[in-house]
Order: C-alpha cells, then structure tokens, then sequence
C-alpha cells in the first residue's frame, strides 16, 4: 500500500509565527503525526489541527518534528511526536501567536483587544518645508482671502504628511493651487523631492 494512502486526516499547520498552511494530509495517531514533507518547515512549538469530518477539531503541539529524508519510493516525511492539548490549551497557544506587521498603523486584532502601539516616523525635514510656505506665504502682498485659501491648502498639504503615506499626485496638485511666487515655488520643488 503506497504510503500516501495511509493520510487520511485532513490538517492545518500553525506556525509560531502565525502562518498558516490548510489542506494538508497526514495520520493522526495518539502522539504521532505523520505527513510528507514537500517543501514544508515544521518546528518544535508549531500546531497541528486535525479537522474531522464530523466538524470537530483536535490540536496538536509539535515536541520533535522528526524529519526524514527521502529513501528509496518513500519521499521526504515527518514523523512528529506531539502532545494532544485540551480545549483550553489549544486556545492558550493559539493566543500567544506574536504577529509581525509593518507599516504605518499596521494592525491585526484577532478575537482580541489591542494593547499594541505605533509609531509613525515623519520626515522633519517635510514639515519644516510646510512651516516655511505658512511664513512666505504671510510676506506675500495678496488679498486676505487668497491668503487664507492658500493657508486651507497647506494645511491639506500637512494632513498628507502625517497620514504617513502621502501621494505625491495629490501633494503635487495642491502645491501647484500655491500663489506663484519664487519662494514658494523652491519651497514646493523641496518638499515634491523628499515624497
């Protein structure tokens, strides 16, 4: 009998890390899994759940992965010890999953509540620009309404910077609706550089 025949159980891989892999097969004994390798790493700590047909689940703690090579008409396996864990360690485990996420207010809240923090860095160098246009901008000899448009616009301008991810279009747009002025043209060629 071919040895994948023996994998009856249909098994999702939990990695420490937090990824998944559904759809796997394997044989699920007592305190053994066994399943072919193919190009997965199984490590100490990982979790194996057994979906049943019936719609239970059992999981499973990975203690030695026991990988073998392949050999002769046997390919690449696992023959894994692992450790049955009750309900409430299951979810025990799967809680303590640590997620690594970047980008500015990256979140991920998994039946959770989030005690995470971030931080946003923004170039000083942008926000010192947009102090300089708020300063030409109150030399220029216009209207006071034209003055108080161009203010509305450059504090469109800052919103876009500290949203963390400003587009340029956008940025490239609302600096182009500036008075002209040679200042503010330099200003504006400035701040178009850094983005």
């Amino acid at each position: 009998m071919p040895f994948r025949e023996l994998m009856n159980d249909t098994v999702e891989l939990l990695k420490k890390d937090g990824s998944r892999t559904s759809g796997l097969k394997a044989s699920v004994q007592k305190s053994k899994i066994f399943m072919d390798a193919g190009k997965l790493l199984i490590e100490s700590g990982d979790l194996i759940i057994r979906k049943m047909s019936n719609g239970a689940e059992e999981t499973y703690k990975v203690i030695d992965p026991g990988f073998y090579e392949k050999f002769g008409g046997i390919p690449a396996n696992y023959q894994m010890d692992v450790e049955k864990l009750g309900l409430q360690d299951a979810k025990k485990e799967i809680q303590h999953i640590t997620f690594n996420i970047t980008g500015n207010n990256a979140r991920v809240n998994q039946n959770s509540v989030d005690y995470s923090y971030n931080v946003v860095q923004i170039d000083n160098r942008i926000l010192n620009h947009i102090s300089e246009l708020r300063r030409e901008l109150a030399k220029l000899d216009i209207p006071d309404s034209e003055r108080q448009s161009a203010y509305e616009i450059v504090d469109a301008l800052e919103s876009q910077i500290q949203s963390g991810q400003p587009k340029k279009s956008i940025m490239s747009a609302l600096l182009a609706s500036l008075p002209h002025a040679a200042n503010i043209a330099t200003i504006a060629s400035a701040i178009l550089s850094l983005l």
